[in-house]
């Protein structure tokens, strides 16, 4: 009698203690506040990008949020040594929105429409932000160091299967991208061709959570 007591009696307390438990995770503690928070911040996919007038190769990660319509890079990429001049490293701030998602199947979706602005600074001391003093007042009008573009492009997206690999899905992307000194340099120019003054870029992104 007494052993089918217990039979009974500690899965009971074994539930309630699971119970209890689970109810103090979700309780809002500062603890929990904190880790909330900095889940939050934890880059969600990694991202290789190809060209786009940031480098010939640019890695970096980012942050997807509003129901994924909304994307934060930070990209590092490398321009390859030339004949003048040594290799140089380039830093991109890129804001990234995507308004529309088509589901072609349950696994192959499809964003028609991908746009928005990014910021490129060249990490290099030969390239200032405002002009030197050494040149006369107004002779630069603009940064050589830094660089601001708008750009469009289309995205295909693959889900993965999370059991074989720890990316949840791998995006496939191009983008037509232009900057603030090429678009001031088309105005009332009739010479330049859309080759000289837009970039085609190409990458993969590998989302992570």
């Amino acid at each position: 009698m007494k052993l089918s007591i217990f039979k009974w009696i500690i899965p009971f307390l074994l539930l309630t203690t699971l119970s209890h438990a689970e109810e103090i995770k979700k309780k809002d503690t500062p603890r929990n506040r904190y880790m909330n928070s900095w889940n939050k911040i934890i880059p969600r996919y990694s991202k290789l990008q190809f060209a786009g007038s940031i480098g010939v190769l640019s890695l970096g990660t980012g942050w997807n949020y509003y129901r994924n319509h909304w994307e934060t890079d930070v990209l590092l990429g490398i321009v390859p040594r030339n004949v003048d001049h040594n290799a140089k490293i380039t830093l991109t701030l890129k804001q990234n929105y995507y308004p529309w998602n088509i589901q072609l199947s349950d696994k192959l979706s499809f964003e028609p429409l991908a746009c928005g602005v990014y910021i490129n600074m060249l990490l290099d001391r030969e390239f200032w932000g405002s002009q030197p003093s050494k040149y006369p007042e107004g002779y630069y009008w603009f940064s050589t160091r830094f660089r601001s573009h708008v750009f469009l492009g289309e995205r295909f997206t693959l889900k993965l299967n999370e059991a074989k690999t720890w990316h949840k899905s791998i995006s496939f992307f191009y983008e037509l991208s232009t900057c603030d000194l090429y678009l001031i340099n088309k105005i009332g120019n009739k010479v330049l061709k859309p080759r000289d003054y837009l970039s085609l870029s190409f990458g993969v992104k590998l989302q992570i959570l």
